[in-house]
C-alpha cells in the first residue's frame, strides 16, 4: 500500500481507517480516501467512505490525526471502529508501528508510513476508550475491540471507572 492519494492534488483529503480486530486481538484495516465535495465536512466525508449515517449508534468515527503532504495537502485522518463492512478484505497490522519525530520541537518524522498512521488511529480510540465516555459506550459494546484497546491504554493513563463521581 502507497500514501499516494488517488485524486488531482488537492488542498485537503479525507482517510479514514475502517479497524477491526481479528482472532488474538490482532488489528486489520481497510484504508479508504477521498476529497470533501462542496458542502461536504470532513466528518461527512468519513461517514460516507464507511457508509454511515450521521446518527449511527453503535459505530466510532473519530477524527485521530493530520499530517501535511510536501505538495501542499492536508490529510485528515479518521478511525471508524468497528468496522462497519467486516466481510470486506483488510490489511493485518501485525504490530504498533508508531513513527516519532527526531526531537521534541520536531514533531513530524521522517517518514510516515500508512501503518504508522492507522497505529497512531488504533492508539488514539486507547485513549478513548479510557477518557471519553460516549466512545467507551459505543466500543464496549463490542468486546473484542473494547478488549484489545484496553491492553494499549498507557498504565499511568486515569480511567473513567476509576474517577469517583
Amino acid at each position: 500500500m502507497t500514501d499516494q492519494i488517488d485524486v488531482k492534488l488537492a488542498p485537503v483529503s479525507v482517510e479514514t481507517f475502517m479497524l477491526r480486530v481479528g482472532s488474538g486481538g490482532r488489528w486489520f484495516y481497510r484504508r479508504l480516501t477521498a476529497v470533501p465535495g462542496q458542502g461536504e465536512s470532513p466528518d461527512d466525508v468519513a461517514r460516507r467512505l464507511g457508509g454511515l449515517p450521521s446518527d449511527e449508534p453503535s459505530t466510532v468515527v473519530h477524527s485521530t490525526s493530520w499530517r501535511h503532504r510536501p505538495e501542499g495537502q492536508v490529510v485528515l485522518t479518521y478511525a471508524v471502529c468497528p468496522d462497519p463492512a467486516p466481510h470486506l478484505p483488510a490489511e493485518e497490522l501485525p504490530f504498533l508501528d508508531i513513527a516519532q519525530g527526531s526531537a521534541p520541537a520536531a514533531p513530524t518524522p521522517e517518514r510516515i508510513s500508512i501503518t504508522n498512521v492507522a497505529s497512531h488511529a488504533i492508539r488514539h480510540l486507547a485513549f478513548l476508550l479510557a477518557t471519553d465516555a460516549m466512545v467507551r459506550r459505543v466500543l464496549l459494546d463490542h468486546p473484542p475491540v473494547a478488549g484489545a484497546l484496553e491492553e494499549l491504554a498507557p498504565l499511568t493513563m486515569t480511567r473513567l471507572d476509576d474517577i469517583s463521581a
